[in-house]
C-alpha cells in the first residue's frame, strides 16, 4: 500500500501584511516569502473555491492589493 502524502506546509505569514501594497511587489514578496502560487484577481471576478495549500489570493484594485487570503 501506497503511503499517505503529507501536503507540503504553508509559509508562516499573514495576508493581512499584504493589504495596500503594489501588486507587482505584494507577488514578489508574496513568493520570496515561499509561497508556491499567487493569484491576483480583479474585484468580483468569479473563482471556484478549492482550497490549495501554499496559494495566495490577491484581490487588485487600481494597482493596489485590497484584500488578501490564503486557498
Amino acid at each position: 500500500m501506497a503511503p499517505i502524502p503529507t501536503p507540503p506546509a504553508e509559509p508562516q505569514d499573514s495576508p493581512d501584511g499584504y493589504v495596500g501594497l503594489e501588486n507587482d511587489r505584494a507577488e514578489r514578496l508574496a513568493r520570496e516569502r515561499g509561497w508556491s502560487t499567487v493569484r491576483s484577481l480583479a474585484p468580483g471576478t468569479i473563482i471556484t473555491m478549492e482550497y490549495r495549500v501554499g496559494r495566495l489570493n490577491f484581490e487588485v484594485r487600481e494597482g493596489r492589493v485590497t484584500r488578501a487570503w490564503k486557498g
